[in-house]
């Protein structure tokens, strides 16, 4: 297209094919801030203002995709950085429902029904975002409005929920995420397990205390302190990841699973670290009884994405909405062929097989120090008896070129690619053990 005689040209607007993606995009997209139908086609040539939709429409864009991209479309000075990767400009567009087509490559709308397709069964609409701590700032929103009038939101000892400051709220795993921030109200916290075969009778973490009612029962049931109906929602991660790699016991999930049940509460999951197969499920969840009525997802997926229950999502347009409601071609893309490749090579139970490998490499090589491996699927820790001793580690592998990553107080973290082969986690460890000696 030539910006220098570029013409706005419209024959029907919306066309054919703008109408049809739309109403695709609509079967699974929660409302938001609907401005029209317009899908821009991303495959098609565009310059400063100037774009096509999927009909065949030049349109003169003056909204600069609500001022995200404020040199226009592709612009060269911006292109002649892009040409390596044969990429358009923009690659983020605002809004949940400014739509765009990327022709034969799945975008934002195809990641949205990719999502419901693997999300567990009910969670049928989402909302798309930049980061995980956005999905779960927009989780805890959606409850909110969801229990009109409810205070209180129920969180873990340990958790780790993001930066934003509705999400520090929510953390109990280091003091320096929450201090001297102002906080959400009402948010109370609770015992998470930290012993994955405990049951109530040999609960050591203080959740089932002495084998009694658990705390969760305790605070909402009769003599309790909160009132069942005002809390918004009880928000958990699957297996903790900065709070140390916790993998907790079916009792404790059975237990959580079953008072959300029963007082009707809404139970976020977040999975920003344990979700899009890590665990060797899809989902952390999917190993228990929990029924989420939210997921938190991000990293791995490389955008922010809160899916849910179409009914816990508010009905009022504008109530739930970002400029970057509808993520980035780039990332959309990117997350999209993630779950393909995952679901197509079968990484699933690839995980689950080469995580609980390396859990018994590790073990094997009794590494002075470590008073325990855990894993769930190719999340795998290894705790130490002191802080000190982990730093050690951490900085010893990485002189042996192995990369690790410390979480909790005394826990070093490690996550291979989800298709990790045998021979790199005998790497690993052979390179573990030296740094252990040295």
């Amino acid at each position: 297209m030539d910006r220098d005689s570029a013409e706005p040209s419209v024959d029907q607007f919306p066309g054919t094919r703008a109408r049809e993606r739309v109403d695709h995009h609509h079967e699974v997209a929660a409302p938001a801030t609907h401005v029209y139908d317009f899908v821009w086609d991303a495959t098609a040539d565009a310059r400063g203002p100037y774009c096509r939709d999927v009909d065949g429409n030049v349109l003169l864009d003056f909204t600069s995709h609500v001022a995200s991209a404020p040199l226009g479309y592709n612009n060269p000075s911006l292109l002649d950085r892009l040409d390596e990767f044969d990429l358009v400009d923009p690659l983020k567009f605002a809004g949940q429902d400014f739509y765009a087509s990327t022709g034969d490559l799945p975008g934002p709308t195809e990641l949205m029904h990719r999502l419901v397709d693997v999300a567990p069964d009910g969670l049928d609409t989402v909302f798309l975002s930049n980061s995980g701590a956005e999905a779960v700032e927009n989780a805890i929103k959606i409850c909110y409005d969801h229990r009109d009038g409810a205070k209180y939101g129920l969180t873990f000892e340990g958790a780790f929920h993001g930066r934003t400051l509705g999400a520090l709220s929510l953390n109990r795993s280091k003091a320096v995420h929450r201090r001297d921030f102002p906080e959400v109200t009402g948010v109370t916290s609770l015992p998470y397990c930290d012993d994955r075969t405990c049951d109530p009778a040999s609960c050591r973490c203080g959740y089932f205390p002495a084998g009694d009612t658990s705390q969760l029962r305790r605070k909402l049931g009769d003599g309790g302190n909160v009132d069942p109906d005002e809390v918004a929602y009880v928000i958990l991660e699957p297996v903790q990841g900065e709070g140390g790699y916790r993998i907790p016991s079916e009792a404790f999930m059975d237990d959580v699973a079953a008072v959300c049940a029963e007082y009707d509460i809404p139970l976020v999951a977040d999975e920003i670290q344990s979700g899009v197969g890590r665990t060797g499920e899809w989902w952390g969840a999917d190993h228990y009884a929990i029924d989420p009525d939210v997921l938190a997802v991000g990293k791995g997926l490389r955008v922010g994405a809160t899916v849910g229950r179409d009914e816990v999502f508010p009905d009022e347009e504008g109530r739930l909405s970002s400029t970057w409601g509808s993520g980035d071609l780039l990332s959309s893309l990117v997350g999209a062929l993630t779950l393909d490749v995952i679901k197509e090579r079968g990484l699933l139970d690839h995980a689950a097989e080469r995580g609980d490998q390396l859990n018994r490499r590790l073990s094997e090589a009794s590494v002075e120090g470590a008073i325990d491996v855990r894993n769930l699927g190719l999340l795998v820790a290894v705790e130490f008896e002191t802080r000190e001793r982990r730093d050690e580690m951490v900085e010893a592998c990485l002189q042996e070129g192995l990369l690790t990553l410390a979480c909790g107080h005394r826990t070093l973290r490690l996550l291979p690619p989800l298709d990790v082969r045998e021979r790199e986690i005998t790497q690993a460890v052979d390179a573990f053990r030296r740094a252990a000696s040295r």
